[in-house]
């Protein structure tokens, strides 16, 4: 019971946090993100890491990271994707391949002159492309963006955790060739990323008859909670009895859940759906926020190094130009071209939990471990600031914020 007091209190800290940063007009997240820092066990301890370890945390965390997945599931209306088509494809590709190719170059250049296996610039690479979305969620969610780069970036960061999970263990599977330690199967590749989505859907389906019939709020609330729960519950066991030592991507999962619901519904539908969700919504951001921010040492930021300045500054500049060229040669607005790439460089989540895998690849190898683990938990503290200002920045210069406290909050496209 003390762990959950707690958690709570934490989670109204950090809620207060984010108001007093939104006073200066910088998002909330910023402050929710410094709160969890600031109040996790690597400072005042008020959530030690015994809360982070618990079972009933991380549960709570799997369900809320289904639940954040709703929102960019409702944006991928089959009739509405089809005008991105090729171009949001080839665009994902640019940017989160091109950030691949740069931070993997940087670091081969890098380590052939120290002398520490080239492979494992790839692993950094691999590491690099994907995008953490709850943050420039949380922003969208906040100050109402909309528009062609909000538009474009929501599908493709479901995308972007497709390629970057692809990636990563494919990386990872061959790494561990070279070295002692377990490893992911090649053929389980596939899996990771397919069984995600179909338990979502398997779950939406059923789910959006029963949303097409119910009416109310209470009761389309209980169908969506409903559904979300046993989403998670699927992939739980999953992983628990049929894929130890591998786990899902529970934010793939309420992705495709939402996905399916969203197109059996009627748009009028979906709006009621969305208007009664927000506030589950809002609070899910809250805690995964939180929940990003508290593993984070701040004294990593002292004792960053070359390494962590050459992930930050390769992994920005693949991002940035890697989105601009895609952007371009399949000739979106101007506004995606020059300021989509700024709206995806938050990332410190997917990184952390990546670096766990790998230097479990690489626990025979505790030279390299520690190489992988002091650059990114330091890129993951100083990157993270950066990036919550620079995606802010990003909807800005684009003309996408139109934050009105009057107007009801709402998912984007309902």
């Amino acid at each position: 019971m003390e762990h959950l007091v707690r958690w709570m209190v934490t989670l109204a800290l950090a809620f207060a946090a984010g108001k007093v940063v939104a006073k200066i007009k910088m998002p909330a997240i910023l402050g929710w993100l410094i709160a969890g820092m600031l109040l996790g066990p690597h400072a005042l301890g008020l959530m030690p890491q015994a809360v982070l370890s618990a079972g009933w945390y991380k549960t709570l965390i799997m369900w809320m990271q289904c639940a954040f997945g709703v929102m960019l599931g409702t944006e991928l209306i089959w009739s509405r994707l089809k005008n991105y088509g090729k171009a949001l494809v080839i665009t994902t590709l640019t940017q989160s391949l091109g950030t691949f190719a740069v931070v993997s170059l940087a670091f081969g250049l890098i380590f052939a002159f120290f002398d520490v296996p080239v492979s494992l610039a790839f692993v950094f690479g691999s590491i690099a492309l994907a995008t953490a979305p709850a943050p420039a969620l949380s922003i969208v969610k906040e100050f109402h963006a909309t528009g062609p780069v909000t538009d474009t970036l929501l599908p493709m960061t479901v995308l972007d955790d497709v390629v970057g999970i692809a990636v990563f263990f494919t990386v990872n599977a061959l790494v561990a060739r070279q070295v002692s330690g377990g490893s992911v199967p090649l053929h389980m590749i596939p899996v990771m990323i397919l069984l995600p989505v179909v338990i979502g859907g398997a779950i939406g389906f059923p789910t959006g008859l029963l949303l097409k019939r119910c009416s109310g709020r209470a009761s389309t609330l209980a169908a969506l909670l409903c559904g979300i729960t046993a989403t998670m519950l699927g992939g739980w066991l999953f992983n628990t009895f049929l894929l130890t030592g591998i786990t899902l991507n529970y934010m793939l999962m309420g992705v495709s859940f939402a996905a399916v619901f969203s197109n059996l519904v009627a748009p009028e539908r979906l709006n009621e759906i969305s208007g009664c969700f927000s506030p589950v919504l809002g609070l899910s951001l809250l805690a995964s926020i939180v929940d990003l921010g508290a593993p984070l040492n701040y004294r990593l930021i002292l004792g960053a190094g070359v390494y962590t300045f050459v992930y930050i500054l390769a992994r920005a500049f693949g991002k940035y130009f890697g989105a601009m060229f895609g952007a371009k040669i399949t000739h979106m607005p101007d506004t995606v071209r020059k300021y989509l790439g700024l709206t995806l460089l938050p990332h410190s989540g997917v990184s952390l939990v990546f670096t766990g895998i790998i230097c479990a690849t690489l626990a025979s190898r505790q030279e390299l471990v520690q190489i992988v683990q002091g650059t990114i938990a330091a890129a993951a503290v100083i990157n993270e600031f950066i990036a919550v200002i620079a995606a802010k920045k990003g909807f800005e210069l684009a003309g996408e914020l139109k934050k009105q406290p009057e107007e009801r909050t709402r998912l984007p496209g309902a």
